[in-house]
């Protein structure tokens, strides 16, 4: 029977380890991702004890589950912390890894001396093996630490109950559950087996470690919906102009940023995961738009005015991936449309220019977003800075000269859409570590493969950035210029190793300004390079890195570019 317990316990936890892997996502506590792989090695140890025919291999058997006792308490505890949103100092938490290493090293005397078990038998009874120990003076300490992490765990779950309303109640409650039941488990689990006889005499701990991972996979499932910065730009979704806000289906009130809470202050009263009915001036207001939209996802605008400003409230589905989730509100300030529009009401007279500059405002808008996004990334990257206007120049240049000659057919709108393009060529860095992006050296070859992610990433993201927009045309010049600007004729360039014209003509013009750009401007890394051996190296590469078909283009563009450069130099 015994065997059996241990068998399907032991089981269940690699099934519900497996299932965390596939639900993994990168936000996830990196102490979850520990319990996870913990929680199985505690509960096969405990098998291979129940299996185990001589007392060195229960030994064993005991040593291994003691690798995940003396850390899964602590990864509970510290699991605990980070969800209730309680910052714990780094050398605190470095404290806690000592005690519980320490006393790991304490168990590694088992069967050594009688430190911590002064002796140890073997008996066999309801189908498995029990290690019978006399405990010595240091097993005391791992139950100290036991009850240690217990009490720091209870204590911020307590904390977070009564003072931290932008913690989920719902998680406040699930993570109260493996506390209790971990140290349940290591002080009265086996005194309760042994006092029903219609109980197995089993340790309980595996099934309460079993019982905490189906808790953590229910709040890893929630997670994510949670974190609503989990966007491009972090810091444009905390301190942009638009506010955000999310519900479940249910209405129930999931997070907001900074900017919402100016516009509803109510918001900061407000519990995670609490309907919006219990606040009277969001229930009278959100309620009714998320109704609207529920019957009819069409309705998806409406106005919120208070006394000096009115809101454009947009509507939204609230999705993780492909799913859908819950509900989320974008709220921008539209104070100046509205007058704009009454003024177009009241002067008929005016209705094209009002109409003109309410179009370039926004245009002004759409591009100031891209631009700012653009120049956020390259304030990470090692370069000197205005890259992005440089390189943004250069090919406003290139194509001057390229609309002149007759290889190529460029209408104006693929000028446009190319040159506005430009900055977002490098977005991807965004998803680049600091440690590499700021290098002030040459990469490795790992560290440089890492480097060369950034184009397809920069796609990916700009394909997000852009998926709901109306100008295809603009969407797919956009994610190419991210997309293959490092790509070469000779199809040695990456990600995709495409040659000749399999790249898309926006990436080869892209890359030549690119390329000038990296070789005249000054690094952190190098000195920038004199116009002479930078003009060398551009034509040394036609035909193999840039596009041969430029390069009287190019050739036109030089004095230009010489002269656009050197002002920069002066001023």
């Amino acid at each position: 029977m015994a065997e059996t317990f241990y068998t399907v316990t032991a089981l269940l936890s690699v099934v519900f380890m497996l299932i965390y892997a596939f639900a993994y996502h990168k936000h996830f506590d990196v102490h979850i991702t520990l319990l996870f792989v913990l929680i199985p090695i505690n509960n096969f140890g405990q098998l291979f004890l129940c299996r185990a025919e001589s007392v060195e291999n229960a030994l064993l058997a005991n040593k291994i589950m003691y690798i995940s006792a003396c850390y899964t308490i602590l990864m509970i505890t510290l699991v605990v912390f980070s969800l209730c949103d309680i910052k714990l100092n780094k050398y605190i938490r470095l404290i806690l890894y000592l005690i519980s290493t320490t006393v790991f090293i304490f168990t590694l005397q088992i069967g050594e001396n009688e430190l911590y078990y002064k002796s140890v038998r073997l008996t066999h009874a309801d189908g498995g093996t029990a290690l019978i120990k006399e405990y010595g003076p240091l097993h005391k300490y791992f139950y100290i630490m036991v009850l240690v992490y217990f009490a720091m765990g209870i204590i911020a779950i307590a904390y977070s109950y009564f003072k931290k309303n932008q913690v989920s109640r719902r998680f406040i409650y699930l993570l109260a559950l493996p506390e209790v039941l971990a140290v349940f488990s290591f002080f009265i689990g086996r005194k309760l087996t042994k006092a029903f006889d219609f109980l197995p005499d089993v340790e309980l701990i595996p099934l309460a470690y079993d019982i905490a991972m189906i808790v953590y996979l229910i709040i890893v499932h929630r997670l994510v919906l949670y974190d609503i910065s989990d966007t491009v730009i972090d810091s444009i979704v905390q301190k942009g102009e638009t506010g955000f806000i999310s519900f479940d289906f249910k209405y129930r009130y999931l997070g907001s940023n900074e900017t919402a809470k100016k516009i509803f202050p109510e918001l900061c009263k407000l519990t995670v995961d609490k309907q919006i009915t219990s606040s009277e001036q969001l229930s009278r207001n959100v309620d009714r738009w998320l109704s609207e939209f529920r019957k009819n996802n069409e309705n998806d605008k409406f106005y919120y005015k208070t006394e000096d400003k009115t809101y454009l409230v947009d509507v939204n589905f609230l999705s993780d991936g492909n799913h859908k989730r819950g509900y989320q509100l974008y709220i921008t300030d539209d104070t100046k449309n509205q007058q704009y529009i009454a003024l177009l009401d009241s002067f008929n007279t005016e209705l094209k220019e009002e109409v003109a500059q309410k179009t370039r405002h926004i245009v002004e808008m759409h591009d100031n977003l891209i631009l700012s996004m653009a120049t956020m990334v390259e304030s990470r990257d090692n370069s000197t800075g205005g890259h992005i206007r440089r390189t943004s120049e250069g090919v406003r240049i290139l194509i001057d000269e390229i609309k002149k000659g007759s290889d190529f057919d460029l209408d104006e709108e693929f000028c446009k859409c190319l040159i506005k393009a430009a900055p977002m060529h490098d977005l991807g860095k965004i998803a680049v570590d600091d440690a590499i992006l700021r290098k002030p050296g040459r990469f490795n070859d790992k560290e440089y493969s890492i480097m060369k992610s950034h184009a397809a990433e920069g796609a990916r993201i700009v394909h997000e950035i852009l998926k709901s927009t109306d100008d295809e045309r603009f969407k797919l010049i956009a994610e190419n210029v991210a997309h293959f600007h490092h790509e070469r004729i000779d199809g040695s360039g990456y990600p995709e190793g495409l040659k000749g014209e399999q790249i898309p003509l926006e990436a080869r013009i892209m890359a030549i300004a690119d390329v000038y750009d990296a070789l005249v401007s000054k690094r952190v890394y190098k000195e920038k390079m004199s116009f002479t051996d930078a003009d060398r190296i551009i034509m040394e590469g036609m035909g193999t890195q840039f596009d041969k078909r430029l390069e009287p283009y190019y050739v036109a563009a030089r004095p230009r570019l010489e002269q656009y450069y050197s002002n920069l130099e002066e001023d």
